[in-house]
């Protein structure tokens, strides 16, 4: 069905067309690779200069505006005035490290910890959500004895030296560290019929015996609880269940990775793993936390960080500090008072069901999947057959980017659409999207 796809290969530009581009473009290019290399990202095959961006809406230098369906960091929308504000008063008042008492830390520690289950009940704060998953694995090593890891196929968690050895999509063709297996991700599309949990317990199990037959005893499962990356898996709510049962069972421990599900994103409580009705043993976040401020943070259960500390101290200088801690509060005030989460249920719903209408005329749109606001739109060459269509998937992109529509692609052929808008995301925004959609396609069928 083709080769597994680098995520950073997905909706990359082409630098050999640089030469081609508009001067005021083409040198904002050469300027960008001069300074930071040739293998720099950039998105689209013309990239963007952006200079603003508000709610759900993102600015060129032109002044041109851009529906985003894209960025899941401005979680509460582009410079949601009540955070940029929050940041505002405290950077003006105070930031230092954490060896200081200062209430805004503490209050958005319980704030935060609150929205957990009992079970979860410590919190250590860091910077990048990267930085999260490399602290969450040391925790599960350091309780279990073990080293072994699971995830999933094409999964992405951060760029740290240990978490870029637990993300399969950012390995280039590389093969996997000794104590990483990776197994294909709870596939409702593709796979044979059956019971979906059943089935990736199954392969979660068998993943696990197999580092213990190779002399590596098996600590953790870690994975994005939408299998974002690995083409945006969601349902049925509670599938999850019967291979957290398989981890515990071996004496593993069940790492939530929240940074992209979280914060309400799919539309039933804050955070993905409630919709499979589990309580993890360490939770990771990032980007959302802060609206675009850099965050991240391990919630995790008690017994778990006592037996890390009793191994190693861990200071993270700027994890938690009072402008981040501030922003967050912000957050989550906006989440609440905005009623955000219902939002983005009910609109998330209304837009999966107009991608589903034009599916009835565009045979190239094989599934529309995904929870809340959190949808992936498989784009297929044949719906019999379900072969992946990533070519049209990159045409399409860049299509409605010409429309004004920022979207972006994952899983392992680069064929599904990656819909994520902030959650302030409206109805009327869904329905430009959905005709943005419906018109590219239509064209580039009669191409």
């Amino acid at each position: 069905m083709g080769r597994d796809k680098d995520i950073l290969a997905l909706n990359a530009f082409d630098r050999s067309t640089v030469s081609a581009m508009a001067g005021d473009v083409r040198e904002a290019v050469q300027r960008r690779l001069r300074m930071f290399g040739p293998d720099t990202v950039l998105f689209y095959d013309e990239p963007l200069r952006i200079e603003r961006a508000e709610g759900v809406w993102i600015h060129d230098a032109s002044g041109r505006a851009y529906l985003d369906l894209y960025n899941n960091v401005p979680s509460v929308g582009h410079a949601h005035p009540r955070v940029v504000e929050a940041i505002r008063q405290q950077v003006g008042r105070l930031n230092i490290h954490t060896r200081y008492l200062v209430d805004v830390v503490d209050a958005y520690a319980e704030r935060l910890l609150a929205t957990y289950p009992d079970e979860i009940d410590r919190l250590v704060l860091t910077c990048t959500g990267s930085e999260a998953n490399d602290l969450a694995l040391r925790i599960a090593q350091a309780a279990t004895g073990g080293t072994g890891i699971v995830v999933t196929r094409t999964a992405y968690h951060g760029n740290t030296a240990a978490v870029t050895e637990v993300s399969p999509s950012s390995r280039r063709g590389h093969a996997l560290a000794p104590h990483v297996r990776a197994v294909p991700p709870p596939d409702s599309f593709r796979a044979p019929d059956g019971d979906v949990g059943e089935r990736f317990a199954a392969i979660v199990a068998a993943a696990a015996s197999d580092l213990e037959q190779n002399g590596i005893r098996f600590a953790a499962l870690l994975v994005d609880t939408v299998f974002s990356s690995d083409g945006v898996y969601a349902d049925p709510p509670g599938f999850l269940r019967a291979a957290i049962d398989q981890v515990r069972a071996r004496g593993g421990v069940f790492i939530a990775d929240e940074v992209q599900p979280g914060f309400g994103r799919l539309g039933e409580g804050l955070w993905g793993f409630a919709r499979h009705g589990v309580a993890p043993d360490i939770v990771t976040m990032g980007k959302p936390m802060g609206n675009g401020f850099p965050m991240g943070g391990v919630a995790v259960r008690a017994p778990l960080l006592e037996r890390f500390t009793a191994q190693m101290r861990y200071f993270n200088t700027f994890g938690g500090n009072p402008v981040a801690a501030a922003a967050g509060l912000a957050v989550l005030d906006t989440i609440r008072e905005e009623g955000l989460i219902a939002n983005a249920g009910a609109v998330g719903a209304y837009l999966m069901d107009g991608l589903r209408e034009i599916g009835n005329r565009h045979m190239a749109i094989g599934d529309v999947r995904g929870a809340g606001l959190f949808i992936g739109l498989e784009l297929v060459a044949d719906r019999e057959t379900k072969e992946p269509a990533p070519d049209l998937a990159g045409r399409l992109i860049n299509r409605l980017r010409e429309r004004g529509v920022l979207v972006g692609a994952a899983g392992p052929y680069g064929s599904t659409l990656k819909i994520r808008p902030p959650l302030c995301f409206s109805r009327a925004n869904a329905d430009l999207f959905i005709g943005a959609c419906d018109e590219a396609l239509r064209e580039l069928a009669a191409t």
